[in-house]
Formats: C-alpha cells, structure tokens, sequence
C-alpha cells in the first residue's frame, strides 16, 4: 500500500495510491459511515475504521494507529474505488494529483553517514566500525517536486540518494529480531547537502539543515510490498544523467540493526525518518566536482517505492 499526503483546493488531505488514483481517505470513510460501501469482504476492515470515530487528521496519526489499521484502511479504499465511482472529491488521477511531503514534520530526521563501504573510500577513509548518526531539522522537508532552494551563503550544493525508513510505533531499547516491529514504511530521502558548509564547520548540522534540503516522498510504501528492504536498487539522476547507482545490499549497518542500535540510547517516535546512508557517486569527490545550480533537475530512484524528483533553483 502506498500512503500519501496531497493538497487540493489548497488544503493537505490524506490519500492511498489504488492503480491510476489517489483514493482519499477521508471520503472513503464518509462512504462507510453512509453504508455506502457494505459488502461482505470489508465489513471487518469497516469495523476497524469506526472505532476512531473519524478519519485520521494527517500522516502522523495515521501511522500511529498502528499495522491493523492501515490494513484495514487498504481493504476500504480498494473498496471505495468500485463502489464510490462518481462521488465528488473520492478519486484524483495519479497524475494529476499534487503530492506533498508524506510527513510534513516528522519527529526526528535522523541520517546515517559513511553507510556505503564504497561510499567511505571514494572519500579515501575507512569504513565506520559503527553507524554515524546525524540530524537534519525540519525546515528541511519538501515533498515531490518541490524546489530545492541554493542558500546564498553556498557554492557546493550536493546531492544524495537515500532509502529511508518510516517508524511506526514508539520504541526504546529495540532487540534487532524485533526491530521489523516497529517499521511503518519506507519512502525516499534526498540528502541535500552544502558541502563548503559541512567541511568548513567541521560538523554536519548546518550544511545539511538548510532549508529544502530533505525532499522526501513521493509516498509511504508499507512493509508488506517491500520485504527485503536490505536488496533494492538505489540511483540518482542530475538532469538525465546517472551519476549514483547502487543497491542497499551494499550497506554496511542493515536497517534493523540502525534501529535497534540507536533506541538503546534514543527512543523512536511514531514518525521518526531514518535515511540510511548514500552510495558513491556524490558530486563533491568527482574530478571535476559537480554541484547542484539553477536549472537542474534531480530524480532519486529507489525500486520498490518509485521515483523523487525536484528541480533546483537560486537563492
């Protein structure tokens, strides 16, 4: 199931991706309260919904309603797309349909560096001997094709390509055989970063919390579609062109044990983004470098989610 958040008439809705369509939730839930959808099939999926009482409000608290929930919810919207045909504001064309940022705040967007062995010795340095944790703030979040904007105060924009995964549930000192647990999702990440900015301070925050620099979407793709999350391909494009190209198979800390190993110290919130590291190819350790500038366009790739892009533009 693919989950999103998009905007009409100016205002964030809740959706799930159904073939062609956005199928928005909160109509699909006024079509159960109508008994408007009453076959057999989602009659317990039905029941699970009205215990709310009403359509979650965003992201957030759609995820903290737990697995059940969403599974329950993706039985009535492949419903509601049969059943509800006609009914006004129930279907948007994928196509057409202005998706946002899956989750417009996330707790916490905690990133993972050096997570590529290949990654660390195009750097010419050794693989971490344990996972590099970092932040980005909030400011940083953008959704699908949103403008990553140049700050004025850099010259060494780079891209990175990320597989990112959602957290589902509340979590502290997480076993690693029980870490799937606690996963809502996986979406994209795309780590911008001011390179002059993260080398010059000798830190990462400021260089990587620059405003539009975590685009992420273009959706939340539940676990049950994505089994192996450890062996997908991952790539980026810079106006056509592939400059990364890699698989997560190639992470050194695999994502139960990046959740496991921080919660022992942190605890996971409901909505905490986890982007698990980029592969090799990153503009800055190119000969010449390639930096981000006005006019580009950057798609990241991840199989089993689908395709992120966003244009640049200048300060």
């Amino acid at each position: 199931m693919k989950l999103v958040t998009y905007e009409t008439a100016k205002q964030s809705r809740l959706g799930v991706v159904e073939g062609e369509f956005v199928v928005d939730v909160a109509t699909a839930y006024g079509l159960i309260a109508k008994g408007r959808i009453a076959d057999v099939k989602v009659a317990a999926a039905a029941k699970v919904l009205r215990k709310l009482g009403r359509p979650p409000e965003d992201m957030l608290e759609l995820l903290a309603l737990g697995g059940g929930y969403r599974k329950a919810l993706g039985v009535i919207t492949a419903g509601a797309g049969t059943a509800g045909k006609g009914q006004k504001g129930l279907l948007t064309p994928l196509r057409s349909a202005k998706l946002r940022a899956p989750i417009a705040r996330p707790n916490k967007i905690t990133c993972i560096g050096l997570n590529y062995a290949d990654h660390a010795r195009e750097q010419g340095i050794e693989p971490p001997s344990a996972p590099i944790y970092f932040l980005k703030s909030h400011n940083t979040i953008c959704g699908p094709g949103d403008p990553i904007k140049l700050p004025p105060n850099s010259t060494q924009v780079d891209y990175e390509a990320e597989f990112a995964v959602v957290i589902g549930k509340r979590g502290h000192c997480i076993a690693e055989s029980e870490a799937h647990k606690y996963i809502a999702g996986y979406t994209i990440l795309h780590d911008v970063s001011a390179r002059d900015m993260q080398f010059g301070d000798k830190q990462w925050y400021r260089g990587k919390s620059c405003d539009t620099f975590a685009p992420t979407g273009p959706w939340i793709v539940t676990p049950e579609e994505i089994p192996d999350p450890n062996n997908l391909r991952i790539s980026l494009t810079l106006n056509g062109e592939t400059m990364q190209d890699s698989s997560t198979s190639n992470l050194i800390f695999k994502v139960p044990f990046l959740i496991s190993y921080l919660s022992q110290s942190v605890t996971w919130e409901v909505g905490d983004l986890i982007s698990t590291g980029t592969p090799p190819g990153v503009g800055v350790f190119r000969k010449p470098p390639v930096f981000l500038k006005p006019g580009d366009t950057v798609s990241v790739s991840v199989e089993g989610i689908g395709t992120l892009t966003n244009p640049v533009v200048g300060p």
